[in-house]
């Protein structure tokens, strides 16, 4: 498992600039809101979370299509499921290769990317915080949907129609908590324990429904 974890995060590395093409596209998001949203300060410092978070999870959308499709293109997908490791276990191998090239990079770049939404310090800890607890839940749910459009030959938009509506809950509570943590009168901590909650039963759930699409991919 663990060679299997380095091996696609050098390749996921490696692929399109790794990273790169996310944080352009969380940058293009971001500083693109403002001038919908026009000049007014306050209300940018205000909604600047939720906007943080919107461009974390498009920009995490756009790599989710290529999780299972290389590995089903060149074979190896059939190695792994006749392979020693159980598939639930190759699925988290690699959704956490593709976390780490892709989403960590998203959460390290938030608090400079808020700066230009004039966020509060306070509530650019709590953004950061939130994402990286949040984004691991994104990326899970992604593996199933890349798991059911791996079959497909262009499959990417699919990724993104099946998995976005199951994100919402992450996005709600993971904006939930960062608003709590910088007003009295929200609470943080319950929806940010709601928040790791989802992360961890996405973990669970979305790594068996994932190895089952993909067995059913290849019947």
């Amino acid at each position: 498992m663990r060679a299997l974890f380095l091996r696609d995060l050098r390749l996921q590395l490696l692929a399109s600039g790794g990273g790169l093409v996310g944080i352009v596209f969380f940058l293009a998001v971001v500083a693109t809101i403002p001038f919908g949203v026009g000049p007014d300060l306050a209300l940018l410092r205000r909604i600047g979370p939720a906007i943080l978070w919107i461009g974390a999870l498009l920009a995490t959308l756009l790599t989710l299509d290529r999780l299972f499709q290389a590995d089903r293109d060149d074979g190896t997908l059939d190695l792994y499921l006749a392979g020693p490791l159980a598939l639930p276990l190759v699925v988290l191998a690699k959704a956490a290769a593709l976390w780490c090239a892709a989403c960590l990079p998203l959460v390290v770049a938030s608090p400079l990317l808020g700066l230009l939404l004039s966020v509060e310090p306070r509530a650019l800890g709590a953004t950061a915080l939130t994402l990286l607890v949040g984004t691991p839940a994104i990326v899970l749910i992604g593996a199933v949907g890349a798991a059911v459009a791996a079959a497909l030959p262009r499959g990417g938009v699919l990724v993104s129609v099946l998995v976005l509506p199951l994100a919402l809950p992450v996005l709600i509570f993971g904006v939930a908590a960062t608003f709590g943590a910088v007003n009295d009168a929200a609470p943080f901590r319950a929806p940010f324990l709601i928040l790791a909650a989802l992360t961890l039963v996405y973990g669970l759930l979305g790594t068996f429904a994932a190895a089952a699409a993909l067995r059913l991919s290849t019947d």
